[in-house]
């Protein structure tokens, strides 16, 4: 007498393992959280310049030229290790940087910026995180791409890496 191999219990699990197999190796990066804001209008807010002290408007500022958003803190240890990035953009690509200082000190953020270089344009003060939560921050740093119209083209959550730079770099390209 043959035994009879069960087809079905086989057939499921090739189905799960291929599930499984496909899952490693599609490229898939957990950095890049999706956002309800990609495409749609800054979210509008007004905020103290660190730097000037007077009142950053953002439906002023944000028109006739790409610009770059960047949330960071002197705290941050990713917001240090891209830094370099920051200078290489604001240098080569001449796009103008706004940098939101979230929940940290004016007084260190000036100490900082003075060591390290500041690759701002401006530098907005956010005390209380509410420019962050407006623009959907989950954590730091977080930048985002706006095109001259205003428009949220592009985010990335986390330090700004060599592969992201590029990333970048094509972005601000294509919305000149």
């Amino acid at each position: 007498m043959q035994k009879k191999i069960p087809i079905f219990p086989l057939i499921v699990f090739f189905f799960i393992l291929s599930v499984f197999f496909y899952l490693l190796i599609v490229d898939r990066n957990p950095s890049e959280l999706p956002s309800n804001l990609i495409n749609k209008n800054i979210p509008t807010f007004e905020a103290k310049s660190l730097i000037s002290g007077k009142k950053f408007i953002s439906t002023k500022e944000f028109k006739g030229e790409t610009i770059l958003v960047n949330f960071f803190a002197t705290w941050c240890k990713p917001c240090r290790d891209e830094h370099d990035f920051l200078k290489k953009i604001s240098d080569k690509k001449k796009v103008k940087i706004i940098g939101i200082n979230y929940k940290d000190s004016s007084k260190k953020t000036v100490i900082w910026l003075k060591n390290l270089g500041n690759p701002y344009s401006d530098v907005l003060v956010d005390k209380k995180g509410r420019i962050a939560i407006e623009w959907g921050v989950y954590g730091i740093p977080e930048t985002f791409v706006v095109n001259s119209n205003g428009i949220i083209k592009y985010r990335h959550v986390g330090a700004i890496t060599g592969k992201i730079y590029k990333k970048i770099s094509l972005i601000i390209d294509k919305n000149e």
